[in-house]
């Protein structure tokens, strides 16, 4: 009886062993074989021309590089997404209208990548988006935006470099008594706190006169105008560190009304140039976009969905 009872419990333990690499293999069958796409993800932007040149071109950037995927693309702002078909009656699906659409069509393997600048309050809330589908398809991973890693962790890459090295690309010449100013967003949410590590990577890269702010954090206009004051700067270019040159360029930065940064610098006893183009249009940004996608596909870093900590949503 305890014979028979053994070979029961052996037979059950090799049935589940081969239980399992059955199914490994089974998945790993379906992402090869199956449909694949990738869906690029951005908040989005009412402005047709920045639009055209920069998420549309990092998406015709991304379809090129990876012609055996579909790739589509979704914008995170329903107000945008509603403007867009009441002004111009064009339809742009929401990431959760574009998940249904191809989990409908049959796709198996879903790479989507996010067009953001940092992993602020609209990147997680694309990811709780995607873990709702961890089990739709056999593979679904979300890319990291621009600035993640730091170069600290292990093997991973410094994001913020190589950012940086893109967007040296596009600085003017800098005379005497002269700065480049980036603005970012900014926010509450704790990742606005990677504005302030892409300052300090400008400092360790030996960058002069280089300065970031934000929109709506940390640091401030205020700050960047002490900047300018202790290091004698006398002409400032103020550029988007942002996707796209959309409301927040044209008007909080470059706008004409004295609200706008461009006036207080001016008000302050700048001379202030403003460089309107979003960063979607610099080809080194572009790649980046290209290359996070490409870690997603090879897993290289773990971007999956499914292996980040559940973010709990709090009212």
């Amino acid at each position: 009886m305890k014979k028979s009872i053994w070979l029961v419990m052996v037979a059950f333990v090799f049935s589940a062993f081969f239980g399992v690499i059955n199914m490994s293999k089974t998945y790993a069958a379906e992402v090869e074989t199956g449909k694949k796409a990738i869906l690029v993800v951005s908040f989005g932007t009412t402005y047709e021309e920045t639009r055209r040149l920069t998420t549309d071109a990092v998406e015709n950037k991304i379809r090129a590089a990876f012609p055996e995927y579909e790739v589509r693309h979704a914008f995170t702002s329903r107000i945008i997404i509603k403007k867009l078909a009441e002004r111009d009656g064009l339809k742009v699906d929401t990431e959760k209208q574009a998940l249904d659409k191809l989990k409908a069509e049959g796709y198996t393997e879903v790479i989507v990548q996010p067009l953001h600048m940092e992993a602020g309050d609209e990147y997680d809330k694309l990811v709780r988006a995607v873990e709702n589908y961890s089990k739709a398809f056999a593979k679904i991973s979300v890319g990291r935006p621009v600035l993640y890693y730091t170069g600290q962790e292990g093997e991973k890459p410094d994001d913020y470099l190589i950012a940086l090295k893109a967007l040296q690309t596009q600085f003017p010449k800098l005379g005497k008594n002269e700065a480049v100013a980036l603005m970012g967003h900014g926010g509450v949410h704790p990742s606005n706190t990677a504005y302030a590590a892409l300052q300090l990577k400008i400092q360790d890269a030996g960058l002069k006169n280089v300065f970031i702010f934000t929109v709506e954090g940390y640091p401030t206009i205020e700050n960047l105008v002490s900047e300018l004051k202790v290091n004698k700067i006398k002409k400032v270019t103020l550029m988007p560190l942002m996707l796209v040159a959309g409301d927040h360029a044209q008007n909080d930065m470059a706008g004409d009304d004295k609200e706008s940064f461009k006036s207080q610098l001016i008000a302050e006893g700048f001379k202030v140039e403003t460089y309107l183009h979003g960063l979607g249009e610099n080809s080194g940004i572009q790649d980046i976009y290209v290359q996070h996608v490409k870690d997603s596909i090879e897993n290289k870093y773990k971007e999956r969905a499914k292996d980040r900590p559940t973010i709990p949503v709090i009212e």
